[in-house]
This record gives structure tokens, C-alpha cells and sequence, in this order.
């Protein structure tokens, strides 16, 4: 099924590929104009604010929580009826160290609150989190696709793995901006988008 879209696309490949390429120059604005700086950190209105950003020029419900139940593979993200309660939930809790804010992060990903570009937003929202709280953020170059996308599958029912996975791929460089541009790239990747680098849109 294609999402509907602003851009009136109806092919499933030229949508993905429109889509990449116009989040990714998001992306990249977001970080070049300071406008990553007045993100709200760790919370759903900051990750609401990332997720209108990078989409907003191609769908209508950017940033909007989703009115329908979504499901990956067979495990069914938090349904909409307890939607709302969750992310209050996950607005309340502790973020002071890594490990609370990977359980932070692990929660924000079963509530799933966008229709589509999920894990690429809370992935930026992740960074800033680690940013404020540690002074890190992570190398997503260190960090194998297959690892990670089993890693967050088993997160659901035990989160140890994928804190082991993002732990040893955390550094100080919170501030590169090509470590950010690269780090954009991965994720994208981790969801089968790869047409184009961030770099050099």
C-alpha cells in the first residue's frame, strides 16, 4: 500500500526514493541551522518536532500521532487505544544515565507513535538524549545493521543487548557535524534507504 503523500506519488520505488532524498536535506538543515538546538530532549514533543522536520514536505501526518494500529513482522507496536498513556509514560521517565535512556529510547520504539519514519526520528531524538544527559552520542558507523535490527527485536522482552551494541559505539564527538551527516546515512540505511548521502544533497 503507498502512504499518502504531498508530492501525489504513486509508485512505491520513486516515493522511497523521493522520500530519502527530501528527509535527508531535512536532516542536514536541521543540523546546519540550530534548529537541532531547540529540540525538546527526551520528550514526545521533541521527537514530534524531529519527526514534522524531516517529513513534513511529504506527508500530512508528520509529526502527528498515528490513528492506526501497525504491526512489524508479528509484533504488534503499542495499540492506539493505549497510545497516548505510553508516551506520557515515556515523558516521565528517568533519562540521567545511559542505561535509563536506552530503556527510554527502547519504550519510545514499542510505542512506534508516527505512521512511518519511526526509527529514523528517534534515532536522531536517541542522540540528543545521550548528548544532553552524558555528553555522547553514537558512532551508528560501529554499529552493524543485522545486530541492531535484532538487537532492538529482542529489546521488547530484554534490552541488555541492545545496550551492549550502543555502548561500545558511543563517543564524545558530540558536536561533528560529519559524524551527524554520516550517522544520518546508517539509519537510513538500516531501513533499506541508501540512494543518496546526506553530504551531498
Amino acid at each position: 500500500m503507498i502512504l499518502e503523500n504531498k508530492l501525489n506519488i504513486t509508485n512505491q520505488v520513486e516515493l522511497a526514493k523521493a522520500e530519502e532524498k527530501i528527509s535527508k536535506q531535512k536532516a542536514r538543515q536541521l543540523f546546519d541551522s540550530g534548529d537541532i538546538d531547540r529540540v525538546e530532549v527526551g520528550t514526545f514533543a521533541g521527537l514530534s518536532f524531529i519527526h514534522t522536520y524531516l517529513f513534513e514536505d511529504i506527508y500530512d501526518f508528520a509529526g502527528k500521532i498515528r490513528e492506526v494500529n501497525i504491526a512489524k513482522g508479528n509484533f504488534r507496536f503499542v495499540p492506539l487505544m493505549y497510545l497516548r498513556q505510553a508516551l506520557e509514560h515515556i515523558d516521565a521517565m528517568a533519562q540521567g544515565s545511559f542505561d535509563e535512556i536506552i530503556e527510554k529510547y527502547v519504550e519510545m520504539n514499542i510505542a512506534h507513535p508516527f505512521r512511518e519514519g519511526n526509527g529514523r526520528a528517534t534515532r536522531i531524538w536517541l542522540d540528543l538524549l545521550l548528548k544532553k544527559e552524558i555528553r555522547k552520542v553514537i558512532d551508528w558507523n560501529l554499529v552493524d545493521k543485522e545486530e541492531y535490527l535484532s538487537a532492538m527485536q529482542r529489546s521488547v522482552v530484554k534490552d541488555v543487548e541492545i545496550k551492549t551494541l550502543l555502548k561500545q559505539a558511543l563517543t564524545d564527538r558530540i558536536n561533528d557535524r560529519a559524524l551527524f551527516m554520516k550517522g544520518i546515512d546508517v539509519s537510513y540505511y538500516y531501513e533499506g534507504y541508501s540512494e543518496f548521502k546526506t553530504e551531498e544533497l
